[in-house]
């Protein structure tokens, strides 16, 4: 049977059809995957809406969408979702003025008369997919032809990136145009790479392997309600401690100088949360997996337990040498982690990629 679907309002009197067939292929729900449901849904429209809007494009799936908001605005962390797709408050990236802000060292000179960035002299990328003001102007005639697109609503964000990526019909499920989709989007072959590895991930959990939930115990919780307790504390370079947050060090790879930043890395995090029961963790990453009872990376995710540390090294290491971030799983395939500089402690998915299995003091 073929059904109608009438597209939500980035879409407005568009109609999109599509086969049952793709109920095979269902969308998880936001808690398997870890992603707000809201924007879930608008992942999920817009590459509903493609064969309309770009019909000959193949291959866009919402797990695309997702790894690209997720590396530019961590799902819209820390703002606000209305019903209607707003978020508040808005997404403002770094002033490109050329000052080397965000990576860039070319001005790029106002093109909204500071309408989405609130700059008048320079551009500065807007909304949870991070458009140039001048890229989404482009596009937003085909989101919405009687006008209104604006970048900081995740439909009409979602809707934009879907027909960026498919470009002049593209076929996405060729590795290499894949690739040129992502590299257009941010002209980096690590972007590019961190975006596919989160498509992974996104994939994987949504297929059900995101790990169990199994009941924390009760000094499981303990831990997990401490380390919660800090969302949103700023990331800091060696910094935390066993009584809470600190100023940390210099410096880290990136240049995060940790002595000017009271907060926590990922070492330090679980310095503070396994303190308030009483287990006195080393202080780095790669020492914390030698704790307890390791749990080796080819066991899955579903060998873990709310409590559980959780570590992550280069593809193919084996060495806990090698180790260099770590989180705390709290079930259900989340965990709370300090991920980098520049970012908060904040609760997010496991990531499946460079994960190197996990530890257990409890």
């Amino acid at each position: 049977m073929t059904l109608l679907f009438l597209a939500a309002a980035g879409l407005l009197g568009v109609v999109t059809v599509f086969d049952d067939s793709a109920a095979s292929n269902p969308v998880p729900v936001g808690d398997t995957v870890g992603i707000p449901q809201r924007m879930l849904d608008a992942y999920n429209r817009a590459v509903e809406a493609m064969p309309t809007l770009s019909p000959s494009c193949k291959g866009l799936d919402w797990a695309l969408l997702a790894a690209l908001a997720q590396v530019e605005s961590t799902q819209a962390a820390g703002h606000e979702i209305t019903a209607d797709g707003q978020i508040t408050p808005p997404i403002v990236g770094p002033i490109l003025d050329g000052s080397g802000a965000g990576g860039n060292r070319t001005p790029v000179y106002d093109t909204d008369k500071g309408a989405w960035d609130g700059n008048s002299q320079y551009d500065a990328a807007v909304g949870p997919l991070q458009f140039l003001p001048s890229t989404f102007k482009g596009l937003s005639e085909r989101i919405r032809p009687g006008g209104g697109a604006n970048p900081q609503n995740i439909d009409d964000a979602a809707m934009a990136a879907a027909l960026y990526l498919c470009g002049n019909g593209r076929d996405l499920t060729d590795p290499n145009q894949l690739n040129a989709a992502i590299y257009q989007y941010n002209a980096s072959t690590a972007y590019v790479n961190e975006v596919l590895n989160w498509r992974r991930q996104f994939l994987t959990l949504g297929a059900g392997n995101g790990g169990t939930n199994v009941p924390a115990s009760e000094r499981a919780q303990k831990v997990i309600d401490a380390a919660r307790s800090q969302i949103g504390v700023p990331y800091s370079w060696g910094g935390g401690t066993e009584q809470g947050k600190s100023t940390g060090i210099c410096c880290s790879d990136g240049g995060q100088d940790g002595r000017t930043i009271v907060g926590f890395d990922c070492s330090g995090l679980m310095l503070y949360a396994f303190a308030q029961v009483g287990v006195h963790l080393p202080r780095l990453a790669s020492d914390q997996a030698g704790v307890g009872t390791r749990i080796p990376a080819s066991a899955g995710l579903n060998a873990l337990q709310p409590g559980d540390m959780v570590f992550f090294a280069p593809d193919g290491s084996n060495s806990d040498s090698a180790i260099y971030h770590v989180g705390l799983y709290i079930g259900g395939g989340q965990m709370i982690a300090a991920p980098k500089p520049g970012s908060n402690v904040r609760q997010e998915a496991v990531w499946t990629y460079n994960y190197a299995g996990g530890a257990r003091v409890l």
